[in-house]
């Protein structure tokens, strides 16, 4: 797999919330930091993505926000 993306972060699916249209894909990547993904269950089954298995949250974006406690 080549992308564009620089921020690609591999990882173990830790669980898949399944809706009727979107579904939420987690993504542990160690060191207790777990990734959430909103994508198409069309897009879940077309995968093939199973609990366990090693999967990339890969990001791409255009602005990233940066918050600071009060």
């Amino acid at each position: 797999m080549k992308l564009s993306a620089r921020n690609q972060l591999k990882g173990k699916i830790v669980s898949i919330e399944e809706g009727a249209v979107n579904g939420i894909v987690k993504i542990d990547i160690g060191g207790g930091n777990v990734i959430s993904s909103t994508i198409s269950m069309s897009a879940i089954h077309e995968l093939g993505l199973k609990i366990g298995m090693t999967a990339y949250a890969v990001i791409k974006a255009t602005s990233v926000m940066v918050g600071v406690d009060d």
